[in-house]
């Protein structure tokens, strides 16, 4: 794969936070366009969690143990997974892009590729596991040209 296609989208997406781009002109040279925002508020585990992990008897005489608590924080960076890969279905199925880059953090990026319908899963033209969500379109632009180069980037 060369490069983003025209009208090819590209997903930057973290656990919170995703951008859907579309590529207005060519492979070589993008220019993206932000067709879509999504969001969620998603407070750190210990200022969603309501109580302290439990505690459970052991088979010895008082013994006790730590039981872990539900991580919040990372079911709701999973469940936003999940929504995206429904967002990316529907979208697909409106014929609304044939080709999708999908950039995000490692961990993001397997919850995402579990979750894809085959639909959008077979429209998939190349991933990246980075976390670009917090960068600038223009650097958006210019870091996917260089990777998607095999460029070296000039710092």
């Amino acid at each position: 794969m060369s490069g983003i296609p025209n009208n090819g989208w590209v997903l930057i997406a973290d656990g919170e936070k995703a951008l859907f781009l579309r590529n207005l002109t060519d492979e070589t040279d993008p220019n993206f366009e932000i067709v879509r925002q999504e969001s969620q508020d998603n407070p750190k585990d210990i200022d969603q969690s309501a109580n302290r992990p439990g505690r459970k008897q052991d088979t010895g005489v008082g013994q006790v143990s730590a039981m872990d608590d539900t991580d919040w924080h990372e079911l709701a960076k999973e469940r936003f997974a999940d929504e995206l890969a429904e967002l990316m279905y529907k979208q697909a199925h409106k014929h609304k892009f044939d080709a999708i880059y999908v950039v995000a953090p490692p961990k993001i990026l397997g919850e995402l590729r579990k979750k894809l319908h085959k639909e959008v899963a077979d429209k998939v033209i190349g991933e990246l596991p980075k976390t670009l969500t917090n960068h600038p379109l223009d650097e958006i632009e210019e870091m996917l040209k260089v990777e998607l180069s095999g460029r070296e980037p000039v710092i």
